[in-house]
């Protein structure tokens, strides 16, 4: 374990500001990705999925979950039934 954490040390240290910064906001962007999904697809249940999803973040089940719940919306119908007749379209 030692080992381990002498070796995220060495890294930590040796990473230029830019490069936390820049992997600071990749993971807040991954961590909340159900979130900023919801306020794309399914806005009538943003609230509930954004305060989920800081526990939820934790336990990958749950956080899949939570990004099912957040493409499941009428944008997510909406762009379903369009794709169907886009693909009708050219048959």
């Amino acid at each position: 374990m030692n080992e381990f954490i002498a070796q995220y040390a060495e890294i930590f240290n040796s990473s230029s500001t830019t490069q936390l910064v820049g992997f600071g906001i990749f993971f807040l962007v991954f961590y909340f990705l159900p979130t900023l999904l919801a306020a794309c697809f399914n806005r009538s249940q943003l609230t509930k999925i954004a305060v989920l999803n800081i526990p939820a973040g934790f336990s990958m089940l749950v956080w899949g979950g939570l990004l099912v719940w957040a493409c499941t919306g009428k944008m997510g119908e909406h762009l379903t039934r369009k794709l169907r007749r886009g693909a009708a379209m050219q048959e």
